[in-house]
């Protein structure tokens, strides 16, 4: 049940209104933002709504049970706090979204009517659709361990007990060449093996990309060239001479653990765990 203060309630009855619609927009990165499709800036709550032409939403859906209820915003990328970079980048991705119906001439007199989250981005030339999420969303992820052959934890996270920061398991480098936002050549990770990077982590500390990480989908080193390739685009523009650091990759096998790590004891998968073929098995003679 939404709770409409006195003076919001007197305004929607008095049959002539100034309402209009308000998002407010939190990422992980603690950046807060404020849009409204009124046609000046509003405040409230410490946060500035900024009028954002163009900037529309679809209806919102109430579901009966447990399914998602959702919309979806569109907008030209016309403000400057709304960057393609930094949607290419994923730093949108899960976004707290908060939706407000309020008075524009008294600001004060608002409704909370929904909170969210951003789900699946997609642009199309300077303009971009955001699909809102219902809270129930959460409720769909899963929870705790899962039986299952691969490890669950995280290089370097407490249940793994690695520690990242070591020499051998941490490279520094800079970028020789991009072909693109995905793919590099680069310099300083001659030391490593083919592969050790792979399925790895990349956190770039300089240029435009600084503060970005991004998961490693391929490492490889053939005679003096090593290349590195991301599974999501840096942040343009990726130059000569930016720098990064990288960390090894683990793809959540028990060998893996035991001969690269050297942590067998700390694997958190079910290697020994019977699998479908041993469910199915039948007796068979002379067996």
């Amino acid at each position: 049940m939404k709770y409409i203060d006195a003076g919001l309630a007197a305004h929607l009855a008095s049959g002539v209104t100034s309402l209009c619609w308000c998002w407010r927009l939190t990422r992980y990165d603690g950046a807060v933002m404020g849009f409204t499709d009124h046609d000046r800036n509003l405040n409230f709550d410490g946060t500035t709504f900024e009028a954002a032409a163009g900037f529309t939403a679809s209806e919102i859906k109430d579901v009966v049970g447990l399914a998602v209820d959702n919309l979806e915003v569109t907008s030209a990328l016309s403000s400057e706090r709304l960057d393609e970079r930094d949607l290419v980048a994923g730093l949108y991705d899960d976004a707290r979204v908060e939706i407000y119906r309020v008075n524009w001439e008294a600001p004060s007199q608002r409704v909370l009517m929904r909170k969210g989250s951003l789900g699946e981005v997609r642009r199309s030339g300077s303009t971009f659709t955001a699909e809102v999420r219902g809270l129930a969303h959460y409720l769909q992820q899963p929870v705790g361990r899962l039986f299952q052959y691969t490890c669950d934890a995280n290089l370097g996270d407490v249940r793994c007990g690695v520690d990242a920061n070591d020499p051998n398991y941490r490279g520094l480098g800079s970028i020789v060449a991009a072909s693109d936002l995905r793919n590099f050549e680069v310099a300083g990770l001659d030391a490593f093996a083919n592969d050790w990077f792979t399925r790895g982590l990349i956190r770039f500390t300089s240029g435009a990309a600084a503060g970005q990480s991004v998961e490693i989908k391929r490492h490889t080193l053939t005679g003096d060239v090593v290349e590195i390739e991301l599974w999501q685009p840096a942040r343009d523009p990726v130059l000569p001479g930016q720098t990064f650091i990288a960390i090894a990759g683990c793809d959540k096998q028990h060998a893996t653990c035991r001969d690269k790590y050297s942590n067998a004891i700390n694997y958190r998968g079910f290697a020994h765990m019977p699998g479908n073929d041993f469910i199915t098995a039948v007796a068979r003679p002379g067996s």
